[in-house]
């Protein structure tokens, strides 16, 4: 089935990449483009050298569409990819089916040889992780001593702000908290050093901010008497503490076998790291999961899988206590156009569903939910979801108001009710994907 341009220009690492793929959606520069019945999509693209670039995207991969292309672009996917899946996905014959040339046949073999190698590795039995069970014991422990320094010294620094007061903190400027930070570093606990940086960005933001530095404080001292206090928590709740901290976790849950729609897709950026987000919902389990995947500052995870899609495949949950994460495992059909539409939910369940969520994880920004016939409304200077059957709503975040995807939503909506998925907070409700009223293609809004 062919994919929407939507859910090929989803893949597009930024902006750039986007607009130029796109003008090479058309059947000009292209020639001996083809594809195959197994998932994969090649042609030579006309560039600016006296050869044309040789491109392949292997859509049925397991980790989502991998590409090859001869051009010296450091993105992926390139712009070149990028027009080969517009042209295909236009449907006008312009990628007809047939038999890959060689240049293309040899990647797609060695391919299909690497991940044939990688199944039967994974079958055969061999041990993972480390080959000293006893040395990864105690470089744990090791850790661990560091990360309780760290939050010993953290709860002393906030003891010391709360002695002195808040207005302190404004007098102080960013250095003190960044010098924080970089001592939690030290103590290999990222989530603390995370944490602390944000602390660090409340003040002086504007009226209120000593009430949200003080939420935030509270949060932060939370999440280092849990962790000094580990062993007297429930064993998920446990789990939730150590994520938080940052300790490393595998995904040791059962697999679980669905068709997991694609829900939303989105990057995250700072100076170190790019993180993607994927949101999947289970059509069978009825059950909601996230996929995330890194890339170094600056380039995008190589994990993408376009709104809009179905895979059938099996996950794996991370430990915690209301816990989303998963791993993608097996693969058992390359991802698909589907019809598949999650179940909604009211504004007020949503906001319920949230309160009952920060029992099992009181770190916990969001959760994820899609709300049924809300219609996008003005409210003053912002924006609400107002609810078409109750005399509810739930207000955009600050970040939502911000994105061009509003005014999607509002084209989408017309003033009629819509379906909407997206992420439910105590600082509102950000929209990610959007379907009609009735029969219709899911409208990615990020």
């Amino acid at each position: 089935m062919r994919w929407t341009a939507d859910q090929v220009l989803a893949l597009a690492p930024d902006a750039a990449s986007r607009k130029a793929g796109s003008k090479l959606g058309a059947a000009g520069p292209w020639s001996e483009a083809g594809s195959s019945d197994e998932g994969t999509v090649w042609g030579l693209c006309k560039g600016s050298g006296s050869k044309p670039y040789q491109t392949i995207v292997d859509i049925a991969d397991a980790s989502g569409p991998a590409y090859k292309c001869s051009c010296p672009s450091r993105k992926f996917p390139c712009k070149h990819a990028l027009g080969l899946l517009l042209l295909w996905a236009g449907g006008d014959g312009a990628v007809p089916t047939g038999e890959a040339p060689e240049w293309a046949g040899q990647w797609i073999a060695g391919r299909r040889k690497r991940a044939e190698e990688k199944r039967s590795g994974d079958s055969s039995g061999s041990p993972s992780g480390s080959a000293d069970p006893e040395a990864a014991r105690r470089r744990a422990e090791r850790r661990a001593e560091r990360v309780t320094a760290g939050a010993v010294e953290l709860e002393q620094r906030l003891t010391d702000l709360l002695r002195g007061g808040l207005a302190s903190a404004e007098q102080a400027g960013y250095g003190l908290w960044e010098e924080t930070a970089a001592r939690m570093v030290d103590a290999q606990a990222q989530g603390l050093a995370s944490r602390v940086r944000e602390l660090g960005a409340i003040p002086s933001t504007g009226p209120g901010w000593p009430v949200r530095l003080l939420e935030e404080c509270a949060l932060l001292h939370l999440l280092g008497q849990g962790w000094l206090r580990r062993e007297r928590l429930p064993d998920a709740l446990a789990a939730t503490v150590r994520s938080r901290i940052g300790l490393p976790g595998s995904a040791d849950g059962p697999p679980v076998r669905d068709r997991w729609l694609v829900l939303a897709q989105y990057d995250t950026v700072d100076t170190r790291l790019t993180t993607r987000r994927i949101w999947l919902y289970g059509a069978d389990s009825n059950r909601t999961a996230l996929l995330l995947s890194y890339g170094a500052a600056g380039r995008a995870p190589e994990l993408a899988l376009p709104v809009g899609l179905t895979l059938e495949a099996e996950v794996s949950a991370y430990p915690g206590a209301g816990q989303l994460r998963v791993a993608l495992g097996e693969q058992f059909a390359p991802p698909a156009p589907t019809a598949i539409c999650p179940q909604g939910m009211t504004t007020s369940q949503a906001a319920a569903r949230y309160g009952d969520a920060l029992r099992d994880d009181p770190w916990l920004e969001s959760v994820p939910v899609t709300l049924d016939r809300v219609v996008p409304t003005p409210d003053g200077d912002s924006w609400q979801l107002a609810d078409a059957d109750e005399d509810a709503a739930l207000p955009l975040t600050p970040a939502a108001r911000s994105r061009p995807g509003l005014w999607r939503l509002v084209a989408l909506s017309g003033g009629a009710p819509v379906r909407v998925f997206g992420e439910c907070g105590h600082q509102g409700f950000t929209p990610l994907t959007a379907w009609p009223e009735g029969p219709g293609e899911a409208i990615a809004l990020c």
